[in-house]
């Protein structure tokens, strides 16, 4: 008994007493160590949504994740440490209602989640399309004295938008970023860029687009009545 006491129990004492004292140490600086709660503002991550489908809702809303925990971690935290996502994996076209559970939120370890609001959310899904719209120029300027517009050019004449197919069914052109012909008296051409309104329609090429303005004499204002 006298050599199990000695091997076992008195061998390293020292360190053996540093290591208990360290030990109750932390654990006494953590049980003191106040719970405090904190609210994080995230963004809403949504995997593996099927290439075919596009979301057709134009805002997707940002959910709170309200998080409690000792409050040195939470003096610690960082908004990028929290992520809210939800698994589109299995969604079909229409609108689809998601529950959000502490399981669908990372966020560091000595935290808890306490809750998510809001804790469901509604997202509106559609088929992906594509089709090509007319470009309309859109000019702009007052023009020389005596002068009109005799033809415009575009071209190219039609750009392919992609998004959800209601959407691109309901889209009928795109337009130009305004074209300047103040003073013009002859042909000018101009190189801009063409848009649509809908923030969920894409313009699939993004190539400049020429637009040729050609300007004549107004012979009705020079004859007059």
């Amino acid at each position: 008994m006298r050599d199990f006491f000695r091997n076992y129990i008195f061998h390293n004492i020292g360190l053996k007493l540093v290591s208990l004292l360290l030990a109750v140490g932390l654990w006494l600086a953590i049980s003191r160590d106040p719970i405090a709660q904190v609210a994080v503002d995230v963004p809403i991550e949504m995997q593996n949504l099927p290439d075919a489908l596009q979301v057709s809702s134009e805002h997707i809303p940002q959910v709170q994740v309200r998080l409690s925990g000792p409050e040195r971690l939470i003096h610690r935290l960082q908004r990028s440490d929290v992520h809210a996502h939800i698994n589109l994996a299995q969604v079909q076209p229409g609108e689809r209602s998601f529950a959000l559970t502490p399981n669908d939120v990372h966020f560091p370890d000595g935290l808890q989640v306490v809750q998510i609001i809001p804790s469901d959310m509604r997202l509106n899904f559609d088929s992906k399309a594509s089709r090509q719209v007319e470009i309309k120029p859109r000019v702009v300027g007052t023009f020389a004295s005596g002068y009109e517009i005799e033809r415009i050019i575009v071209v190219p004449a039609a750009l392919t938008i992609e998004g959800p197919r209601t959407r691109v069914g309901e889209t009928d052109y795109a337009v130009t970023d305004p074209i300047d012909v103040t003073g013009a008296t002859d042909r000018m051409t101009f190189s801009t860029h063409a848009y649509v309104s809908d923030p969920l329609i894409q313009v699939v090429n993004t190539d400049p687009v020429h637009v040729t303005v050609i300007m004549r004499k107004n012979t009705a204002a020079e004859t007059g009545p």
